[in-house]
């Protein structure tokens, strides 16, 4: 089994929301398997989406992916699945499909950012740039508990 990744203190929050986009990945999954229908599901993927992944994605996108440069492959790439992401969520038609086309691509996005790009932009970054990505994270997911908890069953 391989060791833990070792996330530097100051990438730990945006580490954690990559935490609560898994979540959202299961939830997804689970509202599958419950057979719940697809538009309840949607509901709280869009509210999750605004509330959570917009947020994170200005502050990776304005704070984390420049020490590597906007110009760096694996920033192209983080940037890229940012859009395919957004083009997703923004869909409102055939929404099994797009929903699970949102748990594949932000679950492989997700894991792509924590075992690759990360790793590559601690390797690299000054602390005063550390510090700067936590300074202007969005703060840690918290909300209100969402009134339709559809993957509890």
């Amino acid at each position: 089994m391989p060791e833990p990744i070792k996330r530097h203190i100051n990438l730990q929050p945006l580490s954690r929301d990559h935490h609560f986009g898994l979540l959202l990945c299961f939830k997804i999954r689970e509202g599958f398997r419950r057979k719940v229908e697809p538009e309840r599901i949607k509901r709280y993927a869009d509210w999750f989406w605004q509330h959570h992944l917009v947020p994170h994605f200005i502050t990776e996108e304005k704070h984390v992916f420049p020490i590597l440069g906007n110009d760096h492959p694996l920033v192209g790439q983080a940037l890229a699945e940012h859009r395919q992401l957004q083009q997703l969520f923004e869909k409102q038609e055939d929404v099994s499909a797009t929903l699970s086309q949102i748990e594949e691509a932000l679950d492989a996005h997700i894991r792509f950012e924590e075992r690759v790009l990360f790793n590559e932009i601690q390797k690299i970054a000054a602390p005063e740039q550390l510090a700067e990505c936590e300074k202007h994270h969005h703060g840690p997911f918290e909300g209100e508990p969402w009134p339709d908890e559809f993957w509890m069953g």
